[in-house]
């Protein structure tokens, strides 16, 4: 059991477990300015290529909500480095492969791995921490795994200029072995007391958490926050090739600058966690909101890429910063079944995410940039109507209370 390891052992367990939190980030992002190479090599049309994300959002969403009770009986570790030896394969075959059907079928597998991998993780804090050092290091989660779509596509861009999309893959492939064999030798488990696998239970469970209406609709805005900055990433490297006529290397600066927007609305988040909490998501949904249809309104006349990337910028912000207030809440509300909990919440989210990219990437064609800045609104929109609903809903308890 690491918790009666030593200090030092402890706190690099805790370090290899926030590096392993990006990988889900690389995974999804790093080959996303090989997009318009991927569709050109493979001689296949742009949502075939984008449907390979899907298929990974897909994967790894619904794997999470069963991931997480089969954590709780079986543990944390083991699962996670036997699913870390598996991407590492995956990553490979992907690699040497041109069929899509494959690609895609490779995708799914990795995101069942990635669940295993990512929501151990995440359960990892709740079970070596407690009280104020639990919230503290949970609240540094969504801005360690900001780093990913923060880092991946900028290295994605010069892998793509300098070698080939292939190599986005391989380099997944040494990420997860170096962490596989650092989890090897300095990590363990964390669950003391492991769960029967009581199905009825788990099911009751499932049942007792989506009945909580702070928790569900904490999940909603989590998947929200999150598919309004799947707008760029799924349509953002087309238009940037295509419409403004750049190449990968810009796409991956774009992709670097929107990654670091997620982290400091991620960090501001952090900076104000003692402020009113409803005020605070209000002024955030409504921030992005009016950014979104100032956007629309000034794209038709300002047709340069840097006006549009300060705009996406910004909205960006409030989303990492309206995800990190939810997760951090909604990971304190069952911190008994925190590995169910976590695949739960997390395996909702990304279902929430697919769906909406899936909607993105099928209707109608993201050519351009006014057709971007139409989904941000329609997004933000969605987005702020169930901001609206979750400030109603704690005003209302906290009356009721009163």
């Amino acid at each position: 059991m690491l918790q009666s390891a030593s200090a030092a052992r402890k706190r690099f367990a805790t370090v290899l477990a926030f590096i392993c939190i990006p990988l889900s980030g690389f995974i999804t992002d790093i080959y996303l300015p090989s997009f318009p190479d991927m569709s050109k090599d493979l001689g296949v049309s742009a949502d075939k290529i984008q449907l390979t994300l899907t298929c990974f959002f897909m994967s790894y969403g619904f794997s999470q909500m069963f991931v997480g009770s089969l954590l709780d009986s079986l543990g944390r570790y083991k699962p996670a480095v036997i699913s870390l030896g598996v991407l590492v394969l995956s990553s490979l075959l992907i690699g040497i492969t041109h069929s899509i059907p494959l690609i895609c079928f490779l995708r799914v597998v990795q995101g069942i791995a990635t669940a295993f991998v990512i929501v151990g993780k995440r359960a990892f804090f709740v079970d070596l921490y407690e009280g104020e050092e639990r919230k503290h290091y949970l609240s540094y989660l969504t801005i360690t795994w900001s780093l990913g779509p923060i880092v991946a596509p900028f290295l994605g861009g010069f892998l793509q200029k300098y070698l080939n999309w292939e190599a986005n893959f391989y380099f997944l492939a040494i990420y997860a072995c170096i962490m596989f064999v650092l989890e090897l030798c300095f990590s363990g488990e964390t669950l003391v007391h492991k769960k029967p696998l009581e199905l009825k239970k788990i099911r009751d469970n499932y049942a007792h958490m989506l009945t909580n209406s702070t928790f569900l609709l904490g999940i909603v805005i989590l998947g929200l926050s999150y598919s309004v900055v799947m707008v760029f990433n799924i349509a953002g490297p087309f238009v940037i090739e295509k419409s403004y006529h750049y190449n990968s290397v810009v796409i991956g600066y774009c992709t670097l600058i929107l990654g670091f927007s997620w982290m400091i609305g991620g960090l501001v988040s952090k900076r104000l966690i003692n402020f009113e909490f409803n005020r605070k998501l209000m002024i955030a949904g409504f921030t992005q909101l009016i950014l979104t249809a100032m956007l629309l309104a000034t794209g038709f006349v300002m047709h340069q890429l840097w006006w549009f990337v300060m705009f996406a910028f910004v909205i960006h912000i409030c989303s990492g910063f309206l995800f990190n207030n939810l997760f951090t809440h909604s990971m304190l509300v069952f911190p008994q079944h925190a590995g169910l909990a976590s695949g739960l919440m997390g395996g909702m989210v990304y279902v929430v995410t697919s769906f909406a990219s899936y909607v993105l990437s099928t209707t109608g064609k993201m050519t351009t940039a006014p057709d971007m800045s139409l989904r941000y609104v329609v997004m933000s929109a969605i987005l702020t109507c169930a901001v609206i609903a979750v400030v109603r809903m704690r005003t209302a308890k906290t009356a009721a209370l009163a």
